[in-house]
C-alpha cells in the first residue's frame, strides 16, 4: 500500500505536534516549579505582612490557568496550543 498526500500531511502534522507537546511538557514542569516558589513566597510573605500579595496571587492564578491549558493540548483535550502560540491567560 502506497500512501497518499494527505496520509503524509496528516503524519507530519502529528510529528510536529509531539514535538510541541514535548516543548509544552518542558513548560509545564517549569511553570509547576515556579509555582511552588511562588506559593513559598506567598506564605512567607503572608507570615510577615499578615495578608496575601494581591501580585503574588495574580501570578499564581495565571500560572495555574496555563498549566491547565498545557495539560489540555499534550492529552489532545484541546487542539489549540498554549502560550506562547495563544494569548497568556488572564487570571482575573
Amino acid at each position: 500500500m502506497t500512501e497518499g498526500p494527505a496520509t503524509a500531511v496528516g503524519k507530519r502534522g502529528i510529528v510536529a505536534r509531539g514535538l510541541l507537546m514535548l516543548l509544552m511538557a518542558i513548560a509545564f514542569q517549569i511553570c509547576a516549579t515556579l509555582l511552588a516558589l511562588a506559593a513559598i513566597v506567598q506564605f512567607v510573605l503572608t507570615l510577615v505582612h499578615e495578608a496575601p500579595n494581591a501580585r503574588l496571587t495574580e501570578l499564581g492564578r495565571g500560572l495555574g490557568l496555563y498549566l491547565g491549558q498545557i495539560a489540555d493540548f499534550v492529552t489532545f483535550a484541546s487542539e489549540e496550543a498554549p502560550f506562547p502560540f495563544s494569548a497568556w491567560p488572564s487570571g482575573r
